[in-house]
């Protein structure tokens, strides 16, 4: 009779992820081994696989189950009853914290993404063609019967732009964390540089401090 799967084989399989997105993020995938995932993770090379069979699925897995959150986040807004305006902060504010917490994992799929085969890479884009779509639906009925509502996906690939590069140059320890952020996005997203409000509780902020990692 076969062993059955340790009950921390799941958690296992997801501890394994996260220190594989880190080392991906910070080595790029293709001068990362399974030699150092193993070693990132206190796990023997033999024990790595026994959750995973090559450093591809890993890939994979990291990639695609990155972006299949997010586009179970945008199902769901799209199920809400929230609309207008209301619904599109409430996305920002989401997709922000999603990022937040997967920056590795977010890295891994927009740089690593190019060493998918064709098959698996066309099914990782396509599920972020309808995370933007998603975005882009929310755009277009804040620009209901405009001349210009055709901008509406243009519009989202700007506010993409915004929150990926946020993350690029944010430190995560600075006076702002990724929580503030998210609504000062939304002010400037929706109302331009004079509608943008100080996050309550940051009136001590110093124009000069450390709250941008240096380039």
């Amino acid at each position: 009779m076969p062993r059955g799967r340790a009950s921390t084989y799941e958690d296992q399989r997801e501890l394994i992820l996260t220190r594989a997105a880190a080392l991906f993020a910070k080595r790029g995938y293709a001068s990362a081994s399974m030699n150092q995932v193993a070693e990132a993770c206190g796990l023997s090379k033999a024990s790595l696989y026994h959750y995973y069979k090559d450093k591809y699925s890993l890939l994979v897995s990291i990639a695609e189950g990155h972006v299949s959150r997010l586009q179970a986040l945008i199902d769901d807004e799209s199920a809400a009853r929230l609309r207008g305006e209301a619904r599109l902060r409430h996305m920002i504010h989401r997709i922000v914290a999603e990022y937040a917490n997967a920056q590795d994992a977010h890295r891994v799929l927009t740089e690593d993404v190019k060493f998918l085969t064709p098959e698996d890479r066309e099914r990782v884009l396509d599920k972020e063609r309808r995370v933007v779509a998603g975005f882009a639906r929310a755009v277009s009925e804040m620009r209901s019967g405009k001349p210009s509502a055709h901008l509406s996906k243009p519009l989202t690939m700007l506010l993409f732009g915004m929150i990926n590069w946020m993350f690029t140059w944010m430190k995560p320890d600075g006076e702002l964390d990724y929580a503030a952020m998210a609504p000062i996005v939304a002010d400037l997203f929706l109302g331009g540089i004079e509608k943008v409000q100080l996050p309550e509780g940051a009136d001590a902020i110093d124009p000069h401090d450390d709250a941008m990692a240096a380039p």
